[in-house]
């Protein structure tokens, strides 16, 4: 970089974004909840990134919430479709991510069940047999450790996974 640009670039700031007020908000978020699901708790950190005042803020989730842009319902429902059909996540992982996103522990507990156990342990199956063909093991036990513990991360359960490791690995070694 030559002097000038250091210059140039020394003398930029980040922006300063003017905070938004509450009809701006409300408008902006129509038309983003308009185009995807949102939680309740996505509107209000939305709300706190923009500057809203916090005492605007509770006004604008009602109107959304009033008018359904917003449903958290609804929103927890196509959150556990979405991972545990295409992400294959586990109900464990599901239900964090959700209280994560400001969703009630009571809407979460009527969203999950809607997953299907046996459609859970056959996609928990799945992902332990492509799991098994890159895992680097020289004893059963190291075998069914590694695969435990990647089937813990992905939200399931110890039974579930206990079932399942056993499937898989005796399946192998069969």
């Amino acid at each position: 970089m030559c002097a000038k640009e250091v210059e140039s670039f020394e003398e930029r700031k980040p922006r300063e974004r003017k905070p938004k007020s509450a009809e701006q908000a409300l408008a902006a978020l129509m038309r983003l909840c308009a185009r995807s699901e949102k939680s309740s708790g996505d509107v209000l950190r939305l709300l706190q990134q923009w500057g809203v005042p916090e005492s605007e803020r509770g006004g604008v989730l009602d109107k959304l919430i009033k008018n359904r842009f917003i449903d958290d319902r609804r929103y927890a429902g196509a959150y556990v479709r979405e991972k545990s059909r295409l992400s294959g996540w586990g109900w464990r992982k599901i239900s964090m991510q959700l209280r994560a996103k400001g969703v009630s522990q009571d809407i979460i507990k009527e969203a999950l069940l809607e997953i299907d156990a046996d459609d859970m342990q056959r996609t928990l199956q799945e992902k332990l047999r492509r799991k098994l063909n890159s895992v680097k093991a020289s004893s059963d036990y190291e075998l069914r450790g590694k695969l435990f513990r990647y089937a813990l991360s992905q939200g399931f359960d110890y039974a579930e996974i206990s079932e399942a490791v056993a499937a898989v690995v005796d399946g192998y070694r069969g």
